[in-house]
């Protein structure tokens, strides 16, 4: 798949293994994993970050294989809130950062053009959530306001 705002190829990644059922060898039965995926959260941690921690620490290699059910899907039936979706958190995040770097040095252009592709990302996501009721339809990308928008 082609990157969005240049005409280089993206990234090659490894694909995971076509599995069906749960390895044997994996030590955790459901309710363990439920218990530890909420555990996590109530710890601060992402949802990617919980999937990495169950996988690396406690041997889980699928939370959807081994479950049934995907990480966000655990957290919303044991009514852990969220504010905005994950990949949207992080772009925001990422938008900060650079306008905090583009405050001390003004004349880097390179990061300028940065911004605003990720800018754009924002706006496109959002506009996808908001049409898919996931988030609110009056929510605005606002960069003077972004950090409070993703604080928890």
């Amino acid at each position: 798949m082609a990157k969005m705002h240049t005409r280089r190829k993206g990234q090659s990644g490894s694909t995971r293994p076509m599995r069906n059922e749960v390895p044997e060898w994996s030590p955790l039965d459901v309710n363990e994993i439920e218990q530890k995926v909420i555990e996590l959260w109530k710890n601060g941690y992402s949802s990617s970050e919980i999937g990495m921690i169950l996988r690396d620490i406690h041997g889980v290699p699928d939370v959807k294989l081994a479950t049934g059910k995907k990480i966000t899907s655990i957290l919303v039936e044991n009514n852990e809130e969220f504010h905005v979706p994950e990949d949207l958190y992080n772009l925001v995040v990422k938008a900060i950062r650079i306008r905090k770097h583009l405050d001390i040095n003004p004349h880097d252009i390179h990061n300028k053009r940065s911004l605003q592709n990720i800018e754009a990302k924002i706006r496109r996501l959002a506009k996808y959530y908001r049409s898919n009721n996931v988030l609110p339809s009056d929510w605005k990308y606002k960069p003077e306001t972004a950090e409070m928008l993703i604080t928890r």
